[in-house]
């Protein structure tokens, strides 16, 4: 597999005690260059993202808003601030993202982006929950716009992906599917939010209560995510890969382990093998042990290690059951397969 890096995006700064910080890019940095050395693979060159393509998800007014950041440290909300670097930075985000998902669908060969800041807060005319640009929605929309038919939209972080909901919401081009704790930042999500006009069923939210663990996980993707995926057949799946609802992370109340990462992306790396390609952006993970983990995980799920391919074991709990249920009550409208 590809992974894209740079020590860049260490260059965002944000205010100390910002859980978004500098070190996060350090953690990145560390896990690229193990799986480069291992992988006896040359660091490919980052490209910013084009104003065209940003403006794919994005109005006009919100570029030239994150583009008048440049040079200067501000707080855009009470989450979200820039520093004198960070529009280069958030630029240089998205376009490696649009590499990442290139890579895969030309090569036929898994991808992953290593950046930050993150992208899937970030609405169509709003910065919000440390986001400046959407990162997977210019990268999906980018890939639409060049004939890629079935995109599919896998959010694994634990805060809902608000941003990239309400930018696909009545669009069909792109299958959007989520699992976040629930009620939680940023309060959407919810089952009953599925689409609107032509992209009514192409919104699959899978809210999770605080305390689901790795069998709940488990148990939604194997009832209700795989099945969807399989049916609409993506040739493209973007993995939003958040980590934040590993159980030692400070930003949420979940008890996810690496290896319950890696099982979910062992999933979804066999169903992108049977329909298309697969690339990974990261976004969440706020703990840098855990976050060093689940990337190796991911990694490791990505490339077929078997360790990863083993089932949680203990049995889902109520908490999975009553996520399946309320999902499936809402999506089986449109998907013949729950």
């Amino acid at each position: 597999m590809l992974v894209l890096s740079s020590p860049r995006f260490a260059e965002h700064l944000t205010p100390p005690g910002h859980p978004e910080r500098p070190e996060r890019a350090h953690v990145l940095d560390v896990v690229a260059e193990r799986v480069q050395r291992q992988a006896d693979s040359a660091n490919v060159a980052l490209r910013a993202a084009t104003r065209a393509e940003l403006e794919l998800v994005h109005s006009p007014s919100h570029v030239d808003k994150i583009a008048s950041t440049a040079g200067r440290a501000l707080m855009l909300d009470a989450d979200t601030f820039t520093s004198p670097a960070s529009y280069d930075i958030a630029l240089l985000a998205a376009g490696a993202t649009v590499q990442a998902a290139e890579y895969a669908v030309e090569r036929k060969q898994p991808a992953f982006a290593f950046v930050r800041p993150p992208g899937h807060h970030a609405e169509r005319d709003r910065a919000m929950g440390f986001c400046l640009f959407n990162n997977v929605a210019v990268a999906a929309a980018a890939m639409s716009a060049r004939g890629v038919n079935r995109i599919a939209i896998v959010d694994i972080d634990v805060h809902h992906g608000n941003g990239t909901q309400a930018i696909f919401y009545a669009a069909p081009r792109v299958l959007y599917v989520s699992t976040h704790q629930y009620p939680f930042y940023p309060g959407t999500g919810a089952a009953n939010e599925v689409g609107d006009g032509e992209g009514r069923g192409f919104t699959v939210n899978v809210p999770m209560e605080a305390g689901s663990d790795d069998a709940d996980y488990e148990l939604v993707h194997r009832e209700i995510i795989l099945p969807i995926l399989d049916e609409y057949k993506p040739e493209l799946i973007l993995v939003s890969a958040g980590y934040d609802a590993h159980a030692r992370d400070p930003l949420a109340s979940m008890r996810m382990s690496a290896a319950g990462y890696g099982h979910v992306v062992t999933g979804l790396r066999e169903c992108a093998s049977r329909h298309g390609a697969l690339a990974l952006v990261t976004e969440g993970g706020y703990e840098l042990s855990a976050l060093a983990e689940c990337l190796d995980a991911s990694i490791a799920a990505v490339e077929g290690d078997d360790g990863s391919q083993r089932s949680p074991s203990a049995p889902a709990s109520e908490r999975g059951e009553r996520a399946v249920r309320t999902a499936r009550a809402a999506q089986k409208p449109f998907w013949r397969g729950l």
